[in-house]
C-alpha cells in the first residue's frame, strides 16, 4: 500500500524554513517534527518562542524528532504508554509539529490541530494514539504539536512571560496560518483541539485576544473553563522550586539548568496545599501548573472571558468516569479515607462540607474512594458545562456538547469511561497493540468498532462543517454503558 502511495503523491512540499521530505502512509503522507519554532535553549528556554531558522536542502521529516523533556507519569496497573508516549526522544529541537494529509498537493482541506495532554509536565504529540492515519483518510489534515513542558513552560517567574507553553501553542497556530497550505489545508478551516490540559490550552485560547483569527472551530475533551492560576496560587509552585534549588527561581537562576534538569525539579515538587493559602484549585488535576492569569494572555478564567465577538464553533464533553484513572488503577478506590476525601473537597470547592454531604445523598452506600472518583468526575463534568455555558451566551458560534460513556474492561472490569478512554475512539486506533490486554487502556475485550466509526465521525464533520450531526446546545451520548 505504502509504495503504490509514494508514487501517487509527491512527500517533498515546502514551508516555510525549507523543503522537507515526508514518509508514505496508507492514507497519503506523514511529516514529522517539523520546526514551527526556534529551538528553546540557553536565553530561548524562558522567553517567547522565536522563529524557527531555515535550512537549505531537503529536511528529512520521516521520523519523529525529539519530545519535550516530560515528568514521569505512574498509572499503577494501567500503561498509559499510548496515551503519554513511553519516554523522551531526546534532542533540544522539539518545538515542533508533525502533519499528516491526504495529499500535500490537495488544497482547500479541513485542518484539525490537536493539543495533546498529561497535566502540561507530561505527553507528546508523537505518540501512538496520534499517530494513525484516519483523519487523513477521511479528507481531514491532521497535525500535532509539541510545546513546553514542567517549569521550562509553565513557572512563572519574574523575569520571563508567562503561560509560554501557550505562547508555543499560539506560535504553532501561526504556522499553521503560513504553512497548511503546503500540505493541502485550508488556513481558514482550523479547528483546534484538545484532550485533558490540551483542553485547558483549548480554553485558553478561546479567551486570549492573541489567538484571534488562528482558528474557525474548537474541541475540548475532557478540560474546564477554570483553567487559569492567580498569580499567588501559581507563586506556590515558584516557591517549591527555589526551595527545592536553595536559591531564587528566576529565569537567569535557573538558566544554567538543562530541560531535562528542570523537569526533574518538577516532578520532586511536592503536592501543592492551594486550600492552606487561601487558593481554590478549579482546574481539573493535580498538576502543579496551570495557565497564569498574567494580565496579557489572560485576564480571567476563560468561562468568563470569552473573547467579545467570538463566532467559533465549539464541541464540548467528558467522559462518564473522569476520576476513575486516579482512583482504580493505583489502589485509591480501595485505599482512600475520609481525610483523602476531605482534602480533595477542600482544593475544589468553596464548601467542601457541604458538596461533600450532597455527594453522600446520592451516593449512601459508597466507600470514600469511590466517592473521591466522583468528586473528581464532577469537578472535570462542571468546568466542562460552565465553559460550554459561557459559550452559548458569549458566543456567535453554535455549541455541542457530548458524553463518553463507553466502559473499558481493564483493572478487572473496574476502570469504566475514565479519563482519556474516548481517545483511541477519536483517532479511530482500537486495533493499536499496546491498547489492548490486561494493563491496556481498553482492556483486554473487544472495544466496539461501530462506537469509533460514530465518534471518529462525529470530529471529523466538525471540523468539516462545524457540526457534529446532533442539535446545537444539547449533549449527545456516545456508548450506552
Amino acid at each position: 500500500m505504502e509504495s503504490v502511495v509514494s508514487t501517487r503523491i509527491s512527500l517533498i512540499t515546502r514551508v516555510t524554513g525549507g523543503l522537507v521530505r515526508g514518509a508514505a502512509t496508507p492514507a497519503g503522507a506523514v511529516f514529522h517534527s517539523i520546526p514551527y519554532a526556534a529551538t528553546p535553549t540557553g536565553a530561548r528556554r524562558f522567553a517567547p518562542p522565536a522563529a524557527a531558522p531555515s535550512w537549505t536542502g531537503v529536511r528529512d521529516a520521516s521520523s519523529p524528532g525529539p519530545s519535550a523533556p516530560a515528568v514521569p507519569r505512574n498509572f499503577g496497573r494501567l500503561d498509559l504508554a499510548p496515551v503519554l508516549g513511553t519516554g523522551r526522544r531526546t534532542g533540544d529541537d522539539y518545538l515542533t509539529a508533525t502533519v499528516s494529509t491526504p495529499d500535500p498537493h490537495a488544497g482547500g482541506l479541513p485542518v484539525l490541530v490537536f493539543v495533546h495532554g498529561g497535566g502540561l509536565t507530561a505527553g507528546s504529540g508523537s505518540v501512538d494514539v496520534y499517530g494513525g492515519t484516519s483523519f487523513a483518510r477521511d479528507g481531514v489534515v491532521l497535525v500535532t504539536l509539541n510545546y513546553r513542558l514542567g517549569a521550562s513552560g509553565w513557572l512563572d517567574v519574574p523575569d520571563a512571560p508567562a503561560n509560554r507553553g501557550l505562547l508555543d501553542v499560539l506560535a504553532c497556530l501561526r504556522w499553521v496560518a503560513e504553512n497548511i497550505g503546503f500540505f493541502g489545508g485550508d488556513p481558514n478551516r482550523v479547528t483546534v483541539a484538545g484532550q485533558s490540559a490540551g483542553a485547558m490550552i483549548v480554553a485558553a485560547l478561546l479567551a486570549c485576544p492573541a489567538a484571534e483569527g488562528l482558528f474557525q472551530r474548537a474541541i475540548s475533551q475532557s478540560g474546564t473553563g477554570d483553567c487559569a492560576f492567580e498569580p499567588g496560587q501559581a507563586a506556590l509552585a515558584t516557591r517549591g522550586i527555589s526551595s527545592l534549588l536553595g536559591r531564587e527561581a528566576t529565569a537567569s537562576s535557573l538558566g544554567d539548568l538543562t530541560d531535562v534538569q528542570l523537569a526533574g525539579l518538577s516532578a520532586a515538587l511536592p503536592p501543592l496545599d492551594h486550600a492552606a493559602h487561601g487558593f481554590l484549585d478549579t482546574a481539573v488535576g493535580a498538576s502543579p501548573f496551570k495557565p497564569v492569569l498574567d494580565g496579557v494572555l489572560l485576564t480571567g478564567q476563560p468561562a468568563d472571558t470569552l473573547r467579545p465577538g467570538l463566532a467559533t464553533d465549539l464541541l464540548i464533553g467528558n467522559t462518564a468516569d473522569e476520576g476513575n484513572l486516579y482512583t482504580i488503577p493505583n489502589g485509591l478506590a480501595e485505599t482512600a479515607g475520609e481525610p483523602d476525601l476531605l482534602a480533595a473537597a477542600r482544593r475544589r470547592f468553596p464548601d467542601p462540607e457541604a458538596r461533600l454531604a450532597a455527594y453522600r445523598d446520592l451516593f449512601p452506600d459508597e466507600s470514600p474512594g469511590r466517592l473521591l472518583s466522583r468528586v473528581i468526575t464532577g469537578a472535570f463534568t462542571a468546568g466542562s458545562r460552565r465553559l460550554a455555558a459561557a459559550h452559548v451566551v458569549r458566543s456567535r458560534g453554535r455549541t455541542f456538547s457530548y458524553e463518553f460513556r463507553w466502559a473499558s474492561g481493564a483493572c478487572d472490569g473496574r476502570l469504566g469511561a475514565c479519563h482519556c478512554i474516548e481517545l483511541p475512539f477519536v483517532f479511530d486506533q482500537l486495533a493499536l497493540p499496546s491498547l489492548r490486554g490486561p494493563r491496556g487502556l481498553l482492556g483486554p475485550g473487544e472495544p466496539d468498532t461501530a462506537l469509533a466509526e460514530e465518534t471518529h465521525g462525529a470530529w471529523v464533520r466538525f471540523a468539516e462543517t462545524g457540526h457534529p450531526g446532533w442539535v446545537p446546545d444539547s449533549r449527545h451520548i456516545f456508548g450506552n454503558a
